[in-house]
């Protein structure tokens, strides 16, 4: 199913949420908003919202009869599902089928619902004003989106074909694009309706296909295609891990937050990178790692995560393991929310929740309450009270930067400890590298050598003695 119309006309789309449970109204309004700029993002042009409260996810058209004829109002389509296949049965069991009896369809329960109210909508009228495609927020089975693509007439995606589509599009690494495609093989695989050929054939012939259907056959290519790319991707993870055993010893800082929260405009500011920045969901894929500039003693490495999102697919999760593995490395994590969005503290949640599931949780962090120059006074006042801890910041505002800047120095100095280094003059290169590498506090000469006053942790004062150890070896 390809996203992009032959026409230049923008496509259209009308959103679709539900009502599970004691999810309430609030809450199924505020995801149709996310859904609608993850939609947005892929180009499309959203005309029209629907929700409804149901019992579960699992009938045959996950709406209900009502529902669905209004849905199909906005596309154009009957309303109706199409009876253009029907379920085989046993030779035995057509012995005893009645003649006039039709079967079922389908394998879903019957199930009791709710009608909600009408939406506040006006009806399509103008074709031109139709939508051409129905998103659903939430996950589809497969009969599920062949039943509601032949009631509506329209193309239907889920949310998670939506995000998988996002990230496909936003990937430029090798190996951004390999997890991607791992994620999108295994989303369409079931989904498949067997474009070899009829589903019902039977491969003849000897040898692995034999008994096997034509759609059976293509996923199985596709199971060989993904446990090739994960070959592929292990060999990639391992020149990450290569790169990242380098940074071991560094002072490490991971940006982490809700995607479009300004984790990348933070990054291009603390660092002077040339970070891709858009107001956009999953801009940026592919994780970046740049020293903080102007350059501090310690020198300080950022890198900026991939966004998190609610129901972000496993899948998406499992691929960008390794891109999530900066922020297991990290020495502090930096919590970045948009303030100004007032469902920044359930997306600072979706962000502890997974960072906790890869086993980040009890990283030291800090709370950046990002975007402060979009907030009110009292508004600044109130969540002032409400995070006592949290750095309030415009990356607009250059002193704002700094002062960050100067925060995470402290926090990497407050484990560190003073020393002083006496460095022979027959010692060559040792000195350079102190400087180069270490917060230099004074320094005085004598007849046989430098005295550097210098402040370090543990492992670099190891590294310096070390040094100046072999030299001294390789002198004498």
């Amino acid at each position: 199913m390809s996203l992009h119309e032959t026409s230049e006309a923008v496509p259209k789309a009308v959103l679709v949420g539900l009502q599970i449970g004691r999810t309430s109204e609030s809450e199924v309004q505020s995801s149709l908003v996310e859904l609608s700029r993850l939609v947005s993002t892929l180009g499309f042009e959203v005309i029209g919202k629907l929700h409804q409260r149901r019992t579960s996810t699992k009938s045959a058209t996950v709406l209900g009869d009502g529902k669905l004829v209004e849905l199909a109002k906005w596309t154009g389509g009957t309303g109706k599902i199409a009876p253009n296949f029907v379920k085989k049965k046993h030779k035995a069991a057509l012995k005893f089928k009645n003649e006039d009896e039709e079967d079922d369809i389908f394998d879903f329960p019957e199930e009791t619902f709710e009608e909600s109210e009408p939406e506040d909508f006006v009806e399509v009228e103008n074709p031109q004003d139709q939508a051409q495609w129905v998103v659903f927020d939430c996950d589809l089975s497969p009969l599920q989106l062949r039943n509601i693509e032949s009631a509506t007439g329209a193309k239907v995606l889920d949310r998670t074909g939506v995000i998988i589509e996002i990230f496909s599009r936003h990937a430029r690494t090798r190996a951004a694009r390999l997890q991607v495609e791992i994620a999108r093989l295994t989303y369409v695989a079931p989904r498949m309706r067997g474009v070899s050929g009829g589903d019902d054939d039977r491969m003849g012939g000897g040898g692995k296909g034999v008994g096997e259907s034509a759609i059976e056959l293509d996923r199985r290519k596709i199971r060989d295609r993904i446990k090739e790319l994960k070959q592929e991707l292990s060999s990639i993870g391992q020149e990450h891990l290569t790169r990242r055993s380098r940074r071991e010893q560094e002072a490490c800082v991971a940006l982490v937050g809700y995607t479009n929260a300004g984790k990348s405009s933070l990054m291009r500011t603390m660092t002077g990178s040339e970070v891709y920045v858009a107001d956009k969901l999953f801009a940026t894929l592919d994780t970046t790692v740049r020293a903080v500039y102007p350059e501090t003693r310690p020198k300080i490495l950022l890198s900026d995560t991939v966004g998190f999102i609610k129901k972000l697919p496993h899948d998406l999760v499992a691929s960008f393991k390794s891109t999530l593995d900066e922020a297991l490395n990290a020495s502090l994590l930096l919590f970045v929310v948009d303030a100004a969005d007032p469902s920044f503290r359930s997306q600072l949640e979706v962000t502890k929740t997974t960072l906790a599931e890869v086993g980040a949780g009890d990283i030291p962090s800090l709370l950046i309450l990002n975007k402060r120059d979009c907030l009110t006074e009292e508004q600044t006042s109130s969540l002032a009270t409400e995070f006592p801890d949290a750095v309030f910041l415009s990356t607009r505002n250059a002193q704002d930067v700094e002062d960050l800047r100067l925060r995470l120095v402290k926090f990497f100095e407050n484990s560190m400890r003073e020393e002083e280094i006496f460095i022979p003059y027959k010692v060559q290169g040792v000195i350079g590298d102190i400087r180069a590498r270490l917060k230099v506090l004074g320094e005085s000469y004598d007849e046989k050598g430098v005295r550097l006053k210098v402040r370090a942790n543990s492992e670099d004062f190891d590294k310096i003695a070390k040094k100046i150890r072999d030299a001294l070896a390789d002198i004498d």
